[in-house]
């Protein structure tokens, strides 16, 4: 992700003043991001939060895609507003897949007259992603949930109870992303799916969140970025 970000950003005008990774995390600093306008993170669910952390105490905004870090995501919200700087995350930035959320909330939101119908998540990923499911997959279910008031909860792998969403996870090659979505009944079975081709679309819907970021205060995300129903709770 990060070579086809930069390869794009460079391609659309835009400069790279600093690359981190593994070998030079120590210039993740304040001398370091004192000439920058805006990070990208893209890294894993152990380093996430303290490189998010860093940028946002330098008062550079950051908009970072690694998930499996949940649980932190609160605190650096409330960072971003106490050092008045932007923060943006979603745990895919392809503006196909955020259609294709608008399309699965209507689409639970419909089936709430329908609960006879079990639902049911399968998300195809490359063999070196490391969460499973996916963070996309999550956001899934969770929407799924919080628009269909027949589903309670979601689970890894398949589920016999009607009340629970299965998420089932596979790592192939490499796969550049794919998520199905199937409602199934006794008596037939509805389907949407989103499939990437590359990884092109994660990286321009990355660059586009970075431009949109700039000069702003507190947390963002999609939504905000595609205008789909206003600004997101600060």
């Amino acid at each position: 992700m990060g070579k086809t970000i930069e390869k794009l950003a460079i391609e659309q005008g835009h400069e790279i003043l600093l690359r981190i990774d593994k070998d030079n995390v120590a210039d993740l600093n304040k001398k370091g991001l004192k000439d920058i306008d805006v990070a990208i993170e893209f890294t894993n669910p152990d380093a996430a939060f303290g490189n998010v952390r860093i940028c946002i105490e330098n008062k550079v905004p950051v908009i970072s895609g690694s998930t499996g870090w949940y649980d932190k995501m609160e605190a650096l919200k409330i960072l971003a507003l106490k050092n008045k700087t932007g923060f943006f995350h979603t745990s895919n930035f392809s503006i196909g897949v955020n259609i294709f959320r608008i399309i699965n909330k209507q689409l639970a939101q419909i089936m709430n007259q329908y609960p006879m119908y079990k639902i049911a998540i399968e998300e195809i990923h490359h063999t070196e992603k490391i969460d499973a499911p996916s963070g996309t997959a999550v956001m899934l279910a969770n929407e799924i949930i919080s628009n269909n008031n027949s589903k309670n909860k979601w689970v890894i792998n398949t589920s016999d109870l009607n009340e629970e969403i299965s998420i089932v996870s596979k790592r192939e090659g490499n796969a550049r992303g794919t998520h199905i979505i199937e409602y199934t009944s006794p008596i037939d079975k509805i389907i949407i799916k989103h499939e990437a081709f590359s990884r092109a679309g994660f990286a321009l819907g990355a660059i586009k969140a970075a431009e949109f970021i700039v000069n702003k205060i507190g947390f963002y995300n999609m939504t905000d970025l595609i205008s789909l129903k206003g600004k997101s709770d600060k």
